[in-house]
């Protein structure tokens, strides 16, 4: 048995999607999900499950569009894969706390990418890449750290527009997610 994280791309954000999660934990244990919980109203789901990875993203993204009427993207981390994001940050610390100290919103970010990014969309993000915006691809990943706010990042908004899906998630929720999964693991 596979403990997953789902991370759903655009539900809750704006008024727009609207999915209630004690909804959504009933649609997704109807489609043999086990020990389905949920964090936040933002999409991101912890369960176990015996599928495979592409499967199960198929199969999640299909009842959302069956039981709420729109297509949205979900993308899949092991419980292993999301703690080797959380213990490979890229980032020194000083950059971090630099970063934190220099804004009052959230500073740290990973983008969950769907595949691996081509090399178009790296020259992409290279042009907005600055001293206070930074990032660094690991795989399928691509960790994030702003100096000012996310909301009117150049680079930030730029991830909307990469050959592959994405859903970005702060530090915090990533590290909170782990811990839910690493209960589930005990």
């Amino acid at each position: 048995m596979t403990i997953y994280i789902a991370f759903i791309r655009g539900i809750n954000v704006g008024g727009h999607h609207k999915i209630k999660m004690a909804e959504l934990r009933e649609s997704l244990v109807k489609i043999g999900l086990l020990d389905v919980k949920t964090y936040i109203q933002s999409g991101n789901i912890v369960f176990k499950s015996m599928e495979e990875k592409i499967i199960l993203q198929k199969r999640i993204e299909h009842k959302i569009e069956i039981d709420y009427g729109f297509s949205c993207t979900v993308v899949l981390r092991t419980v292993d894969e999301l703690e080797e994001i959380i213990n490979h940050c890229p980032f020194p610390e000083k950059w971090i706390i630099a970063a934190k100290g220099a804004s009052t919103a959230e500073s740290q970010y990973v983008a969950l990418c769907t595949d691996t990014l081509l090399e178009e969309d790296i020259k992409r993000l290279d042009t907005y890449k600055s001293d206070r915006e930074r990032y660094h691809i690991s795989g399928q990943d691509i960790y994030l750290l702003f100096y000012d706010s996310i909301r009117n990042s150049k680079l930030g908004n730029s991830l909307s527009k990469l050959s592959v899906s994405a859903t970005v998630r702060n530090w915090k929720t990533l590290n909170k997610l782990a811990s839910m999964a690493k209960e589930m693991q005990s």
